[in-house]
């Protein structure tokens, strides 16, 4: 019976290619919290600036404004498999350079400026890779009734990658050095570019392009605009993005000079947001259907907004990191469930397009956030700047309640339109899944 239940809520891992990606991107997201945490705290050591703290973030995530709405115009032309191979090349290679320079301190206390620059080439190579990211998932299972739990089952990755890497960041940090963090990073892309070698995807023959790449991007602004839900769903992600997700670029602030610790408490405080982020993906992987996604989406905010402000009222560690668990589940749940939402109630021709604005919501957002977290936070200090973000979030979530039957109802309309019915209703699976 345990057993029946755990194959259950990662059915999506009996499939082959899905399987093996998973193994090689699990070990390679490792490596990408490890310089996650690395990279605030080495900012700031450096330059002691939230200012600057916030302009790398934002220059790693701005390209996504301008590259994503063409990558996602031609996301259903491009050979998605062999693109990822590519950007995981080019992160591999981009994360390399920034380990060797920080190694033989050619980034120093004096000469900080390359960070941006590399920063920004790593958003180039973003830009391309998340919108392609999105809908490669879809190519792994094979399947829309799946993509749900495929969609839960890599959040569940993403996370577990969260709650290790930003522990081993913090303990190497305070071993070795923050370039040795970078490295291992640099290392850790060998395995998914391993593992991508060996997925087989066959992709149907490309018709010839009759519609202009600017007329494809524009007609998926306005479906997305005249549907309702994705329109909520783009909105709603992009101020939470912003007033919300975009509170980590404080956290070695708050590490340092708040909670009185070192790179270590960084660590503690992001694993503990990965603990939170892993449970909700549990959570989101043991649902067969996606009853109960879009009013559950409104009260994901609201908690994310309380546990936003109490954290930022808290001087105690354990306590900083119990709110933290808080975040870690709604943040999670909502980045998970708008996306389930957005890929279930698309139509296929118009998928991409719609994953390039999810996208554009999300990681181009940050940037914005971060700025402005780095901003409000070099003025009125980062204690002030979370609970003034807080407020705002809260208030937009409070909003959002009178409008959960309109948007539910907007959802289910376009479940029947796109004939994806099957993922609100009770998940029947194929029998033994024939691309096992």
């Amino acid at each position: 019976m345990v057993i029946n239940k755990i194959k259950e809520i990662f059915v999506s891992l009996t499939i082959r290619n899905y399987r093996i990606f998973f193994i090689g991107q699990g070990i390679s997201l490792i490596g990408t919290w490890i310089q996650r945490t690395t990279m605030g705290w080495f900012v700031y050591r450096l330059t002691g600036s939230a200012f600057l703290l916030g302009l790398v973030s934002f220059l790693s995530m701005i390209p996504s404004v301008f590259v994503s709405p063409f990558v996602g115009a031609w996301a259903d032309r491009l050979n998605r498999h062999r693109t990822m191979i590519h950007t995981q090349i080019a992160f591999c290679l981009q994360t390399g350079i920034l380990a060797l320079l920080v190694l033989t301190r050619v980034i120093n206390k004096q000469v900080w400026y390359p960070i941006l620059i590399l920063s920004f080439i790593q958003g180039i190579i973003d830009a391309v890779d998340a919108p392609i990211r999105q809908n490669f998932v879809m190519d792994l299972v094979s399947s829309r009734t799946l993509l749900p739990n495929a969609i839960a089952t890599n959040s569940a990755m993403f996370n577990g990658a969260r709650l290790i890497g930003p522990a081993i960041g913090g303990f190497l940090i305070m071993m070795f050095s923050e370039g040795v963090c970078f490295a291992i990073n640099a290392i850790s892309y060998i395995p998914v570019i391993i593992s991508l070698c060996f997925i087989k995807i066959s992709y149907p023959p490309v018709p010839p392009q009759k519609e202009p790449t600017l007329k494809k991007i524009f007609s998926g602004w306005k479906y997305s605009w005249e549907n309702m839900p994705i329109r909520f769903l783009l909105s709603n992600l992009a101020v939470f993005t912003v007033f919300g997700m975009s509170f980590s670029t404080l956290m070695p602030i708050f590490a340092k000079d708040i909670l009185h610790g070192t790179s270590a408490t960084q660590g503690l405080l992001m694993s503990s947001m990965g603990v939170g982020a892993l449970c909700g993906s549990f959570f989101l992987a043991s649902r067969k259907n996606i009853r109960g996604m879009p009013s559950r989406l409104v009260y994901l905010c609201l908690t994310f907004s309380i546990a936003c402000i109490l954290f930022s009222l808290s001087g105690s560690i354990p306590l900083s990191m119990f709110f933290m668990v808080f975040l870690g589940l709604a943040g999670m749940m909502t980045m998970a469930t708008t996306n389930t939402l957005i890929q279930s109630i698309s139509s296929l021709e118009m998928r991409g397009r719609v994953i390039s604005l999810y996208t554009m919501a999300s990681v181009s957002m940050s940037p914005l956030g971060s700025l402005l977290m780095g901003t409000l936070s070099s003025r009125i200090g980062a204690r002030f700047t979370l609970i003034v973000c807080g407020l705002v979030l809260l208030l937009w979530s409070l909003n959002g309640l009178r409008i959960v039957p309109k948007f539910l109802r907007g959802v289910l309309r376009m479940l029947i339109i796109s004939d994806n019915t099957d993922v609100y209703r009770q998940r029947v699976l194929a029998p033994e899944i024939s691309a096992r």
